[in-house]
């Protein structure tokens, strides 16, 4: 994802608006898109400035996160649980969450645990 452009330049293409030219005609004026433009002066109108809204960050994890005190109950209670074991118990509940999203709340909070299946000890000695 690109970067913004400068609050500069939206400032200008807003006052430019603001003393009379039309939207189209500044943004060609200053080399924009005529929606950036557009959405710049709307933005300025409702919010009182044309700054850009944050970009990036994680959107969606408040949604598995109200469900943080079950899953560590669940997880606290068998620790051999797979996620797709975990996935299961929460669509049960009535939520739905992919099984990425559950590694990353594990991930997000530090749990983790190795399975692996149990084997037999060697039969032969150590070897030097």
């Amino acid at each position: 994802m690109t970067k913004p452009l400068s609050l500069g330049l939206r400032e200008r293409v807003v006052a430019a608006v603001d003393d009379g030219m039309q939207r189209r005609q500044a943004a060609e004026r200053f080399g924009v898109g005529i929606a950036s433009a557009i959405l710049w002066c709307q933005r300025a109108r409702e919010s009182g400035s044309p700054k850009a809204a944050p970009q990036g960050g994680d959107r969606r994890s408040r949604r598995i996160e109200a469900e943080r005190d079950f899953i560590l109950e669940i997880i606290e209670q068998s620790r051999d649980m797979t996620l797709i074991e975990l996935q299961a118990q929460l669509a049960a509940r009535g939520h739905s969450f992919p099984v990425a999203s559950l590694w990353r709340f594990f991930d997000r909070h530090g749990i983790t645990w190795k399975k692996r299946p149990r084997t037999p000890q060697n039969r032969i000695g150590r070897t030097s």
